[in-house]
């Protein structure tokens, strides 16, 4: 590595995870550098980058969080989420287990050239942006591939496809798209941003497959294929994320913070949080205010 790259976006990453890309590829014409990353790691800072950068979720436990100004995330990132990093902004990120992403930085002059820089001025994290996912994931396919000139060219296209879509404005709102069958991976993440948003809710099956315009059987075959996990294990997950955001960083009861969630009593709320954390919630806010 030389002075005059020191500071680009992957060397800092390197440096933070000690260790190197899994894959890396880069067009310096173009003005993109994508790589992969996997590694295991538990919480960790990551100093401001150089350059705004479009991250994917790609595989790994699905549960990733980030600080948010006083405390971990409400919300977590699972494989197929997305994630924007502005530039000159310090991150923290905590991980249960393997982080398996994928990430592209961009140039300055491409920011400046696409007319709309704020759209890199903040944080955005753990989004859904199914055609963002669908071309690094065919990206990395081929990637891993037998190289030939051929799929070069074709490694190339698509990574400028991705970049293009990036600085258009890949948002948490999801582009539009045509209704078919294809879509459904769409409608998945409609579905999951709606539990997300409210999972205090009753999200019975049936309701979600109506709202994703799906089968119910259908409906759980494709969830479980796109997540890993059933649509009941993501509910009750993304319930017990709340939880342990508001046992942090409230002073809610356990029974407060258990009706609030639409547990049936704190007899259930309990059992469910240990099975999820091997610990009670009452040993989870102890613990984090001895460590505060």
């Amino acid at each position: 590595m030389t002075s005059a790259d020191v500071w680009t976006n992957e060397a800092i990453i390197s440096d933070a995870f000690s260790s190197a890309p899994d894959v890396e590829l880069g067009s310096a014409q173009s003005g993109w550098k994508l790589c992969r990353w996997r590694h295991f790691v538990g919480s960790y800072a990551l100093p401001a980058l150089p350059s705004p950068t479009f991250v994917v979720h790609i595989a790994g436990k699905p549960q990733v969080k980030t600080w948010d100004r006083d405390g971990w995330s409400e919300t977590s990132s699972i494989p197929g989420d997305a994630t924007i990093l502005p530039p000159h902004q310090p991150s923290r990120w905590l991980v249960d287990g393997e982080l398996d992403v994928v990430t592209l930085s961009f140039a300055p002059r491409l920011v400046e050239h696409a007319g709309r820089p704020d759209r890199f001025n903040r944080l955005r994290f753990a989004f859904s942006d199914p055609l963002g996912t669908a071309l690094t994931r065919q990206v990395l396919s081929e990637l891993y591939a037998p190289a030939s000139d051929e799929r070069d060219s074709y490694v190339g296209a698509l990574v400028d496809a991705l970049t293009a879509h990036v600085l258009r404005g890949a948002s948490g709102q999801g582009a539009p798209v045509i209704p078919s069958s294809v879509s459904s991976a769409y409608r998945l993440h409609t579905v999951m941003n709606q539990i997300r948003e409210h999972p205090e809710d009753d999200h019975g099956l049936e309701r979600l497959a109506a709202t994703a315009g799906l089968t119910t059987s259908h409906f759980c075959r494709v969830f479980r294929k796109a997540t890993g996990v059933t649509p009941h294990q993501f509910v009750m997950k993304t319930k017990l994320d709340r939880a342990s955001h508001l046992l942090t960083n409230s002073e809610l009861s356990l029974a407060q913070i258990a009706d609030s969630l639409g547990f049936k009593n704190q007899s259930h709320f309990t059992r469910a949080f240990r099975q999820f954390s091997q610990e009670t919630p009452s040993d989870f806010r102890r613990r984090g205010r001895e460590a505060s």
